[in-house]
């Protein structure tokens, strides 16, 4: 799942709370603002100028009498004018944040959206060409609604009613979190929630010192009214501490809380945000809060069918977060250790994966063998789940859940001595290549990389190099992950080094270990994408599965840039062009030194420039153990027993 990137937040204002309410109420506006709002004022110096946001009853012409919901590509552009608000402040322009944000703001163009972060660099990057966050598709969602494009094409009905229309920009950036939250009508909460590394809970509980600071600056600057939105993963409980601190914080004004907790997984979150197996959003149960989580769903009812929004109680819907984390993590954890049983005997962990994925009582999904998990959710979220269950003194169900974890670990450390096994327990002198370092393929994530844990223990060894490749990290935070479970040795520094080539990481190595399933490290012809935007599930009606098909494949068509524009639900926009970065812009050049990275490697390259024996050493059990061979390679996969002959059925099961 996809989890919140450590979010700077906002700057805190050195005036106490009673200095600043009298000026707080007098900018609050009700929840339908106004044009002459503070949020159209020329004052304020940055995107949100007069002329940059469209009223609603104006925005695309329509007449009363026109039904603009039986037409498809603009019931999802109208259907949000008719909402109870009209401003949304997201506190954090991290993972979470900024995709979340830049999908709401496209779906509900009469909204503006802002997001905060204290931050700079993050912020200007968001403003920028170079996004702080990788995801296929996200680009063009962030380009339409940052900047605003015209409607070039569309079905005649749909022209008919669009006319001469602009889509005007109702997506900002910025690290004025006072201004931001004080016009908010609901104020999202997407900001970090690592492991405590200290005091009571240390390694298990939940570090909530970002919620909690984010929390004091909402209830210092926002108006009475406003919604706050849990978007963080937290522990359970939260919503009722938030209610706690702002009874305390603010006594003489409402608040209502709710929790709506992400489901998204890092490579596929656009994907995910577009097409939701379901939003959960838990309330009080009380009338003013079944009422404020009718508004949520409005905002989501604009391309969600109704039939996957679930309407719950905010224990529930935290609770709910973290098991569906660690039921995941679980079934990884399971088919990792049935690996293991696999290398010891002749069995084959693809082919055991698969016929129990078969079952549909169990799925095939998360069967598939490999380093385990990592990023910032799985673990941690399970380590929160463990430590409630100690608080509640359900130690049997801690020591459960905590096995889950304890794998996850053992599994890593069982390919790393495989790898160290291959030289005698003798790495001095070799060279190690690793191929991704990312925490899963498709995104530059490295938190809780698996291969820094692998990475670590190699040079336990004393190797004499390890190459590094991937096509998304930055080497900024490559090294920056290293240093967490390197520290800062010179060693690290002189031994470690990350190459933008991954031919030359791999030259003259003595083992190539693949750490992540990046399709351009496949040696056998690449699968459709593992969850498919047109394979959804039969309980899906079949008109909102026609609906939801449509969004998909238009959301992720890449924008060509001699093109400029994007299709989306039936309606082709002119995107606006992108200022050029200054001429020393770190990004261009980190770009600029990549190969394309679409193109799959010649792995008859990299094999003639091996050390012999030509080690490959497989951690994701996705390569052709015969097309190596015919390389003269040795493949060694996680789940096969060393110099067993392949099966001839070689379909793994994706996650």
């Amino acid at each position: 799942m996809l989890a919140e990137k450590e979010t700077h937040l906002m700057d805190i204002p050195s005036s106490p709370l009673g200095t600043s309410e009298g000026s707080l109420y007098e900018d609050s506006t009700p929840p339908t603002t106004p044009a002459s709002s503070p949020l159209f004022g020329a004052s304020r110096g940055d995107e949100l100028a007069s002329s940059s946001f469209p009223s609603s009853s104006a925005t695309y012409n329509l007449s009363s009498e026109q039904r603009v919901h039986d037409i498809p590509g603009v019931a999802t552009l109208w259907r949000s004018s008719e909402g109870q608000f009209k401003n949304v402040c997201v506190v954090g322009a991290g993972y979470v944040g900024g995709p979340t944000a830049a999908v709401l703001a496209l779906h509900n163009p009469s909204i503006a959206v802002e997001v905060v972060d204290r931050d700079p660099r993050r912020i200007q990057r968001w403003k920028s060409r170079h996004p702080p966050v990788h995801e296929p598709g996200l680009d063009n969602v962030v380009r339409v609604a940052r900047d605003g494009a015209e409607f070039v094409t569309a079905s005649a009905s749909i022209a008919a009613i669009l006319g001469d229309a602009k889509r005007k920009p109702n997506l900002f950036f910025t690290c004025d979190s006072a201004s931001s939250i004080s016009r908010a009508d609901m104020v999202f909460v997407a900001v970090n929630t690592p492991t405590k590394t200290f005091g009571l809970g240390a390694g298990k509980a939940t570090d909530m010192t970002a919620v909690d600071e984010a929390v004091r600056q909402i209830a210092l600057h926002a108006k009475p009214g406003a919604v706050i939105v849990e978007k963080s993963t937290v522990p359970c409980g939260t919503a009722q501490r938030i209610r706690q601190m702002f009874s305390t914080l603010r006594p003489e004004v409402p608040f209502e809380v709710l929790s709506n907790p992400e489901f998204l997984s890092e490579g596929s979150a656009i994907d995910d945000l577009v097409k939701p197996d379901r939003v959960l959003i838990g309330s009080s149960g009380t009338p003013a809060g079944r009422r404020v989580a009718a508004m949520l769903t409005s905002l989501y009812s604009t391309w969600v069918p109704a039939s996957r929004i679930l309407e719950i109680n905010s224990w529930s819907s935290e609770l709910s977060k973290l098991v569906a984390n660690a039921m995941l993590a679980q079934r990884i954890s399971s088919i990792n250790s049935i690996s293991a049983i696999c290398e010891k005997t002749g069995a084959e962990v693809h082919q055991v994966a698969k016929a129990v994925g078969m079952d549909t009582r169990i799925g095939h999904q998360f069967l598939k063998a490999g380093l385990g998990f990592g990023g910032s959710c799985f673990r941690k979220d399970i380590a929160s789940l463990t430590y409630l269950a100690e608080s509640l003194g359900l130690d049997d169900v801690a020591e459960y859940w905590n096995q889950v974890n304890v794998m996850n670990v053992m599994q890593r450390n069982r390919f790393a001595r495989k790898v160290i096994d291959r030289f005698e327990g003798n790495l001095h002198g070799r060279k190690i290549a690793c191929l991704g370092f990312a925490f899963k393929k498709d995104t530059g994530d490295t938190r809780e990389s698996l291969a820094a844990d692998v990475v670590r223990l190699l040079m336990e060894e004393r190797p004499m190099e390890i190459a590094i490749y991937d096509p998304y990290c930055q080497e900024e935070d490559i090294l920056r992950e290293l240093e967490v479970v390197l520290g800062t040795h010179t060693e690290k520094n002189s031994v470690v080094k990350v190459l933008a080539d991954p031919y030359l990481a791999c030259s003259q190595a003595h083992a190539v270990l693949v750490l992540t399933d990046c399709d351009q490290f496949r040696n056998v012809p690449t699968n459709p994408r593992g969850r498919s935007l047109l394979a959804y599930q039969s309980s899906i009606a079949r008109a909102d599965q026609e609906v939801y098909d449509s969004l998909a494949e238009v959301i992720m068509t890449p924008v060509k840039p001699e093109e400029e524009t994007w299709t989306f639900n039936g309606i082709s926009y002119r995107l606006v062009p992108q200022e050029d970065c200054a001429a020393d812009c770190a990004s261009c050049r980190s770009t600029s030194s990549r190969p394309a990275t679409a193109e799959p490697l010649e792995w008859a390259r990299i094999a003639y420039n091996l050390k012999e024996p030509k080690w490959v050493l497989d951690g994701r059990c996705f390569l052709d153990v015969r097309e190596m061979e015919k390389l003269g390679i040795h493949l060694d996969t996680v789940g096969r027993r060393p110099g067993a002959i392949q099966s001839s059925d070689t379909t793994s099961v994706g996650i």
